[in-house]
């Protein structure tokens, strides 16, 4: 039996989006104990080329939102991208769940061969449901959580494999 493309996607999403959270209440932690402003990490970057921490959680949820709304043929949530605090980057994670798990499969299931396109500035992109699912949504969404992460990691949180999988 093949997987679906609700099971290949909502569950996992829900699931990583939780462990980014956890995450981030890790990075909160680690600078109310250090007594760091919280700017410090949620400026944070990997490269200077790079987005910072919010970016980063903002398109990983984006990737959900957006790619999950697309697939089933409805409007997406609107999000304000103006996340400045761990408090406030909580909420968009748990918006972006709710938002998850309001879907049902009969909205994901049955969209492999639907038309999706869209735009980003310059850039227009066309796929098919199972290709956009499997080459873009997902590999961004995980590059954006692991980048989350490493950000985190590299400014001294103490974070390791066991929780970006969960545990």
């Amino acid at each position: 039996m093949a997987i679906s493309m609700y099971q290949a996607s909502i569950p996992q999403f829900t699931k990583m989006l939780t462990n980014l959270s956890s995450i981030l209440k890790k990075g909160e932690e680690f600078v109310n104990a250090k007594g760091i402003d919280e700017a410090v990490l949620i400026e944070g970057r990997l490269a200077p080329d790079m987005f910072p921490l919010p970016k980063q959680v903002q398109v990983a949820c984006d990737q959900v939102k957006n790619g999950m709304a697309r697939l089933a043929g409805i409007e997406p949530p609107k999000f304000e991208d103006n996340e400045t605090t761990f408090a406030q980057l909580q909420e968009r994670i748990a918006k972006t769940i709710a938002f998850a798990n309001s879907l049902k499969p009969t909205q994901i299931d049955g969209t492999e061969a639907k038309e999706i396109k869209f735009s980003i500035k310059e850039w227009s992109f066309e796929f098919v449901g199972e290709q956009y699912l499997l080459t873009w949504i997902i590999p961004n969404f995980y590059f954006h959580i692991t980048t989350a992460y490493d950000i985190l990691r590299h400014n001294g949180v103490e974070i390791g494999k066991t929780d970006y999988l969960g545990g």
